[in-house]
């Protein structure tokens, strides 16, 4: 993790990987490879940072295990161990950065809320309560930059306007969210 304990490229693939066998049970190794793969390709495109953490790592690490055959080469049948589900509960109580180019920001959100039902009521509610904090955050961002009035000329206003107007609805959901729990 990196040091504001956030993820990590390889740890949010963990996260995809892990959550996905517990939400699911077990998958045969390319039904886990293809589902994994599918997910992070729609939220953030190909990203080489993602591609370096493979099934056969995880399940060096104790973290997945085939129930039957050995891997890949017999396309084991794979679940989650006990260390396996202990790392998922620390990722998904992981923080989350300020919002990034880089879309990493967006997977790790996208995966708490793929995820969030898995973990008991109250860290759900934690986890919802740092997103509506991000959300105010960012806000407060925007809204400093639009006080300073940066080039008033040309289309930036009114992307900005759109940008605020985005993640006021944003943070609108997460509090509506949070009320439900």
């Amino acid at each position: 993790m990196y040091r504001d304990n956030s993820l990590m490229p390889k740890e949010a693939v963990r996260l995809v990987v892990l959550g996905t066998l517990i939400q699911g049970g077990p998958l045969r190794y390319a039904d886990l490879a293809g589902a994994v793969r599918h997910f992070l390709d729609r939220i953030m495109g190909p990203s080489l940072d993602l591609m370096g953490t493979s099934l056969e790592m995880l399940r060096y690490e104790g973290l997945i295990e085939a129930l039957d055959g050995s891997g890949m080469e017999d396309n084991a049948l794979l679940g989650p161990t006990g260390a396996g589900r202990a790392e998922f509960d620390t990722l998904m109580r992981a923080n989350v950065r300020a919002p990034s180019a880089d879309g990493l920001n967006k997977l790790v959100i996208a995966l708490k809320l793929r995820f969030l039902h898995l973990l008991d009521v109250e860290s759900q509610r934690d986890q919802i309560d740092n997103l509506v904090s991000l959300c105010e955050t960012e806000l407060a961002r925007l809204g400093d930059l639009k006080r300073a009035d940066v080039g008033g000329d040309g289309h930036f206003a009114s992307w900005l306007e759109l940008d605020i107007a985005q993640a006021e609805e944003r943070l609108a959901w997460f509090q509506g969210l949070l009320a439900r729990l």
